[in-house]
């Protein structure tokens, strides 16, 4: 039988250990990535935080189930996992696909009164901001194209036949979730939301990311990058700066 804290480890990875008083930092992966993104998160911040990696289905030790292929179902099956958690304050950091998701479970939270702090999108455009994508449609050789284009995955991955092979169904699945995701115009959370975008992302203008402003009422911070979708690896000093500023109370409350 399958018990709740068996559920809660194949959906939350935790590196390191964090201090009992620790602001938890939860991190959402982008399309086809894992939780070990992350880990270089947690090593930074734990133990002051406890870092939370999601290990969505579908990848590595969770490849044998098959992918969410809806962005509102997997934001509900994550919705479930964090309100088992104590409450404390939390911030969420989602890249690509993982901004969207980050935003979507942050609202249902606060319908259920445990919203995050803030939250931290990167390299995605506004919720409500709409394009025509259907990579998800592609045959495999259109995926790594695609793969190739932002490049998001390590050269080494790309020419290795066994492992594309292990991961091109988790990338089409995401792939699907966030290219068929829609969000309401109206749809607001009231907690703080800090956006981190590249000048040169094929995927985001630097317009579609001021439009996240539409979907907060409270704090509201941009700040543009150098770089295409993948800055956050040319910045990643900048980055950890952005997320150390969001948990600390003080900084992450204050009017940009």
């Amino acid at each position: 039988m399958t018990t709740t804290a068996d559920t809660s480890a194949l959906w939350l990875r935790r590196y390191h250990p964090a201090d009992a008083a620790a602001v938890r930092l939860v991190c959402f992966p982008h399309a086809g990535g894992s939780a070990s993104f992350y880990h270089p998160v947690s090593v930074r911040f734990a133990p002051a935080a406890e870092v939370i990696s999601l290990q969505y289905p579908g990848r590595q030790d969770r490849r044998k189930e098959p992918c969410v292929g809806d962005l509102g179902t997997l934001a509900d099956l994550i919705t479930e996992q964090l309100l088992a958690l104590d409450d404390r304050p939390t911030v969420f950091f989602g890249h690509s696909m993982g901004a969207a998701l980050a935003f979507e479970t942050a609202w249902r939270l606060e319908q259920r009164g445990r919203g995050p702090r803030t939250v931290l999108a990167s390299g995605r455009r506004a919720p409500s901001t709409t394009r025509a994508e259907e990579v998800h449609l592609r045959d495999d050789d259109g995926i790594v194209a695609e793969m190739k284009r932002l490049n998001g995955t390590a050269a080494g991955v790309l020419g290795d036949e066994e492992i594309l092979r292990m991961a091109l169904p988790a990338l089409r699945g995401d792939y699907r979730a966030i290219e068929t995701y829609t969000c309401p115009a109206d749809r607001r959370v009231s907690c703080g939301i800090t956006v981190l975008t590249g000048e040169d992302d094929p995927l985001t203008t630097v317009a579609e990311a001021e439009r996240w402003q539409d979907h907060t009422t409270g704090p509201f911070r941009l700040r543009v990058f150098g770089g295409g979708h993948f800055f956050l690896t040319q910045h990643l000093e900048a980055v950890n700066g952005e997320i150390a500023r969001a948990l600390t109370p003080e900084s992450a409350t204050a009017a940009p």
